[in-house]
């Protein structure tokens, strides 16, 4: 997920600022009265943790399917816990370091991420509640990366450049130093309720899913449907596959999981004029915002709109000229309607409480159609026709 996540990494020096403008730019894609003018109707209302907030880091793709794994156990009947997203990302750092390095730098570096990095990093590394792994070392009481990106960049790329030849078998060693000192060294063990656990364990024991039962679905139609295939993104440094569905199958999807209690791992693009954060809507606006008079453009977010109806080939259009950027990672959590009946997902969001609707955003059907890049859910939130077609367990 690139824009909310710093954009790319191979553009260092954007990193001090580039979520924050994100963020800046799209509270301008906004209006002082929407919501006086939207009337949200709650359908579906899954359980889930508060609302928390990244902070100038490009981790939405840890809080987002760490926030999911919590509704998990809730969904489970267990009592759920604020799982250390930092820990998370700080595992996909090791492991994107060792790709970096043997690619010779040719994947992406940054805080970037997939939802599936989480669960793969859980399979591994086990999970730490944020009481035990707060990540805040550097003299902040938020996460700030812009500095230690930056020398961790540095540092890769010296030893890819191999000034000596051959490369050191200390590299590692220099790699998780330079983390210890900005994040906070990783505990053997750590005593949560009274108890000694271990990240393996209380994964295990505590958080308590499986992973095998996590899967990870886009549409693309360039691509053979039902069949699964790599996710062409910069972010997926580990090139992971999904199933490849429909697009119909994935609002189908969504649909199907809520209503048996699922919420959903979901990540997209946020960087259309018709997403405003600040008002907490985001549709797909029947004009260009090219094509819009001055008129329309302040109208936008007065109230429900007009919508285009998208279609594979839009989809795959804006997929292949980069109008469709794999931005940022969010968790669907329920459904509303709106004043004139249209449906909308309830979406929760990592960027603190400060909009609208305190940190949820209302997010069309169509533009869920139109601008996901991957959906993470447990296996049996999926329809059983599909899973029986995409042959999963």
């Amino acid at each position: 997920m690139r824009k909310a996540l710093f954009i790319a990494a191979a553009i260092l020096p954007i990193f001090v600022s580039a979520q924050d403008e994100l963020v800046k730019k799209l509270e301008k894609n906004s209006s002082d009265s929407s919501k006086s003018k939207f009337k949200f109707t709650p359908q579906i209302d899954l359980e889930r943790t508060s609302v928390k907030a990244q902070g100038s880091s490009g981790t939405c793709w840890s809080y987002a399917t760490n926030s999911f794994l919590e509704s998990e156990m809730i969904r489970m009947g267990k009592e759920p816990v604020e799982i250390a997203q930092i820990y998370s990302a700080r595992r996909v750092y090791t492991e994107k370091a060792d790709a970096y390095v043997r690619m010779h730098g040719a994947v992406a570096w940054g805080d970037g991420g997939s939802c599936h990095d989480v669960i793969n990093m859980f399979a591994k590394y086990g999970a730490m509640p944020q009481t035990a792994y707060t990540g805040l070392n550097y003299g902040t009481t938020k996460n700030k990366f812009a500095e230690m990106q930056e020398v961790l960049k540095a540092m890769l790329d010296a030893w890819v450049k191999n000034p000596n030849g051959k490369l050191s078998p200390n590299w590692k060693q220099a790699f998780e130093a330079v983390m210890d000192t900005y994040l906070g060294k990783v505990p053997e063990t750590f005593v949560w309720k009274g108890k000694s656990y271990t990240p393996k364990s209380f994964g295990e024991e505590v958080v308590g899913i499986n992973p095998d039962n996590y899967v990870e679905l886009s549409s693309f139609s360039d691509k053979p449907y039902y069949k699964k295939t790599t996710l062409m993104v910069p972010d997926n440094w580990s090139f992971d596959k999904v199933y490849n569905v429909q697009m119909k199958d994935l609002t189908d999807i969504i649909d199907y999981a809520l209503s048996k209690g699922f919420t959903v791992s979901w990540a997209t693009d946020v960087s259309e004029k018709s997403f405003s954060w600040k008002n907490g809507v985001a549709y797909v606006a029947e004009k260009e915002y090219d094509d819009m008079s001055d008129e329309e453009k302040k109208e936008m977010f007065n109230g429900p709109k007009p919508e285009r109806i998208i279609t594979p080939e839009m989809r795959q259009q804006a997929f292949d000229n980069y109008s469709t950027t794999d931005d940022h990672g969010m968790h669907i959590v329920g459904t509303a309607i709106d004043q004139n009946g249209r449906e909308y997902y309830v979406v929760k969001n990592s960027w603190g409480t400060t909009n609208d609707y305190k940190g949820y955003l209302h997010v069309s059907k169509a533009y869920v159609q139109f601008k996901t890049t991957a959906l993470l859910l447990h296996k049996r939130g999926v329809p059983l026709d599909l899973r029986t077609k995409l042959g999963m367990d």
